[in-house]
Parts: C-alpha cells; structure tokens; sequence
C-alpha cells in the first residue's frame, strides 16, 4: 500500500467510513457510517445537532430544527467533482422543510449547496411546484437573490414527484462549473446549473435551511 493509499485508509478508519475501489482502484466509493459517526459525534457541526436513527430499514441521521441553515460536515474528506447520492427525508410543511447536501464547503457559512423543498413538491399552486429543488452558493449567492435576479435558472420542479413524507433519493453529479441534479429514478436531472463560485473542492455535509430539520441516511460519495 502506498503512503497516500494508506493515509486515506487511516482517515477513513478514524470517519466510521468504508471504501471501494472501482476501475482497478481509479476511483473509491466513499459510504459513510453515518449512525457510528453521529454516536461517536464525529461530524464537524455548525448550528445543529445531530443523532442517529433507524426508520423503515434505513439507518442515518437526524438534523434537528432550528432558526437559520445548519450543516454537519464529514470529517477527512476533500470532494472536487464526482458524484454523490443520499436517500433524504423531510415533511410536507411549508416553510419549514429545507433539505439537502453542501458540498465544496469551508465552515458553516461558505459552500455551495443542493436543496429541496418538499412542501413544494406537490403543491396546487404552479408557482410553488417550480420551486422544489434549489442551487445556491453561500454567503454570496443565497436564494432570495438568485430567484429576484435570476428567476427560474435556480431552482426547478422535481421529476418524478416524490412523496413530500417519505424518503426520496437524490444524486448529484458534479463536473465542475455543472452540476446535475437526480431524484429517484429519473433518467432526466431536475436541475442543471453552473456553479456561481470559484471553489474547485472542499467539504461535503448534509444540510437543512431556517427552521428545517432532516434525515439522511445511505450516503455514498465516487470522486471522479
């Protein structure tokens, strides 16, 4: 085993993670043990908590609610592009169900971030339904100023529509500046946009907006 073979052994030992070699090891699939790194409170935190659950044969994470955004960072890993997939749950309750990944992140302020909004998924409303998956890139580029300068390229409609209670599964591939968006087995991405900031790389975390928890569970991260 190499030196940096066995340094990211080392990390990902120490994570609660496990990893898989692809392509005769060009790549390595990273899945997270998101219960064991939420009991031994190994996710680097900023403005939640977090705790581990069991819920219809999935195994994850809950974010609780509280004012303003809130992500849990993985610890001793670097992301750039590649893709990264979770299942993710939130609730049909308006204004308070913002769910999704920050990813290319520093601290609890500065990333870029995929999120949706599940109380929008089915909603009666046409306006609301367009405004089911969103992109921003924090602190700089925050919702309210891309839907008032820019309206419909951030944030889209979800298909197929998945149950606003239940768990959804997302995957999003990176290929910096694009980022695509997937939700359950949709062929097509939701959301396609070009990343508002000039990070390359940086941390992935499971996040959740103002007054917002969520559950996380199955996350699994394929540098490219």
């Amino acid at each position: 085993m190499n030196r940096r073979n066995f340094v990211t052994s080392m990390l990902t030992f120490a994570a609660g993670l496990s990893v898989t070699s692809r392509a005769g090891g060009q790549n390595q699939a990273i899945s997270p043990d998101l219960v064991k790194l939420a009991d031994s409170k190994s996710f680097k935190v900023f403005n939640r908590n977090v705790s581990s659950l069991s819920d219809k044969g999935k195994k994850g994470v809950h974010l609780d609610e509280s004012p303003g955004d809130g992500v849990a960072y993985l610890e001793g890993i670097e992301f750039g592009n590649g893709t990264i997939e979770f299942d993710v749950r939130g609730k049909d309750v308006p204004q308070q169900s913002f769910v999704g990944l920050a990813f290319h992140g520093l601290d609890g302020t500065t990333y870029d971030a995929i999120y949706f909004r599940p109380f929008n998924f089915r909603a009666e409303d046409p306006a609301r339904r367009i405004r089911a998956v969103q992109y921003i890139s924090h602190p700089t580029y925050t919702w309210q100023k891309l839907r008032a300068e820019q309206p419909g390229r951030y944030e889209q409609p979800v298909n197929p529509v998945p149950d606003p209670n239940d768990w959804f599964h997302v995957r999003v591939v990176v290929a910096s500046p694009q980022v695509r968006v997937f939700v359950n087995e949709g062929k097509e991405p939701s959301l396609v946009v070009n990343q508002l900031s000039d990070r390359k790389k940086g941390r992935v975390g499971l996040w959740v907006g103002n007054n917002s928890s969520g559950d996380f569970a199955n996350l699994r991260i394929v540098p490219a």
